[in-house]
């Protein structure tokens, strides 16, 4: 481990599975700090074990695990048991850091809430992720929160029906909230020494992401409504056209000056009549039928890396759209590639400076570490 690493020194307890509290270890996990995943052996460990897609042929590392257990070490114990459970409180006697995931109540009937582990460590920081809150002991579930903060009502097609997104983006919302959560208890604790108890709720999270479609109905007095990708306050923005040669072209033209560049790309000259009525967003954005038709008329008639390639020379933002793979492929996201053990997966942290960045191991088989962590630190 290079102990240049801004958390070499650092120990984490995970007591977390799915994708919100993995997150915020694994950040840790990229940045030197030791990481110790507790799962449990009665129930085959972290869920996401199990959570393989149709026709995927992995191990006890599925696909879905792997996108956020690198560089960890997993232990088993099984808390309904005193033996373990006093194995617990030991391991958290060392830690600087606990993330938990469970509902209201449930971590103090285990013996792992943060009293009892205060209890034990009284200058632990002890990150928790619920569903709705430390009163409410509803399950949290993404696709849930997606439903019932809004993003689902907004994701879709105008005259379609609500769509969940396709990853479980509050799930990753409220890893980000944790994280800073924990950096500012982290710096509490170099100032004062003390430790914290830092929450995060999914709902809470969901409800704070939704940004300026929250301030459309707050500020604006409008409910947004569903329209595909199309931005409710900006013109061309999130709106896709078919290429000559077949390519759907994304614009996302944020201010005037881009639209006229966009027009001398696409060869509309600015005399031309159908332009009078949108010269300004606001235009755009009343007058969105009309701009399209005419923006398809003209994409229509170009090819698209020619396109794309003026446009980016004119300082035009716009993208083809492009499948994963194709993503993946582009020389820009090599440095987020993680290689281990005949593995590949990517780091989720990107604001890496000089020699920040951890070497680490592939995710753990279940229950891969449990002899030589105990060993080595009970």
């Amino acid at each position: 481990m290079n102990s240049d690493t801004p958390f070499a020194d650092l120990v984490v307890l995970e007591l977390a599975s799915v994708l919100a509290g993995p997150s915020v270890g694994q950040f840790f996990a990229e940045l030197g700090a030791e990481v110790i995943k507790i799962e449990n052996p009665r129930t085959g460990g972290d869920v996401t074990r199990s959570w393989r897609g149709a026709g995927e042929n992995t191990d006890d590392r599925s696909a879905y695990f792997c996108s956020c257990n690198w560089g960890k070490k997993s232990v088993l114990l099984d808390l309904s048991l005193e033996t373990d459970r006093e194995k617990m409180l030991r391991l958290a006697e060392k830690s600087d850091i606990i993330i938990a995931s469970y509902k209201p109540g449930d971590a103090e009937k285990l013996g792992v809430g943060y009293e009892q582990m205060k209890a034990v460590n009284p200058a632990v920081i002890y990150g928790m992720i619920t569903g709705y809150g430390p009163e409410d002991d509803r399950v949290g579930y993404d696709a849930v929160i997606q439903a019932e903060s809004g993003f689902m009502d907004l994701n879709g097609e105008k005259d379609g029906p609500p769509v969940k997104m396709p990853v479980a983006l509050i799930d990753i919302l409220a890893a980000h909230q944790l994280k800073e959560g924990l950096l500012l208890a982290l710096l509490k604790k170099e100032r004062t020494g003390e430790g914290s108890r830092v929450e995060v709720s999914l709902l809470e999270t969901a409800l704070a992401s939704l940004a300026n479609q929250a301030t459309n109905w707050t500020v604006g007095g409008k409910v947004p409504s569903r329209q595909g990708s199309a931005h409710p306050n900006i013109a061309p923005y999130g709106d896709t056209f078919v290429t000559a040669d077949g390519k759907l072209l994304l614009l996302a033209v944020g201010n005037d000056r881009q639209f006229e560049s966009l027009l001398e790309a696409v060869g509309i000259p600015p005399s031309d009549r159908r332009v009078a009525g949108l010269k300004t967003n606001p235009d755009r954005v009343r007058n969105r039928e009309e701009l399209n038709d005419l923006l398809a008329r003209a994409i229509s008639k170009c090819q698209s890396l020619e396109l794309v390639g003026d446009l980016h020379r004119r300082k035009v933002p716009a993208g083809l759209i492009r499948n994963v793979r194709e993503a993946l492929e582009d020389p820009l996201s090599r440095p987020l590639r993680l290689d281990a053990a005949g593995l590949t997966g990517l780091r989720g942290f990107v604001g890496v400076g000089p020699g920040w960045a951890s070497q680490l191991s592939a995710p753990p088989h279940l229950g891969e570490h449990t002899q030589e962590v105990l060993s080595r630190l009970l």
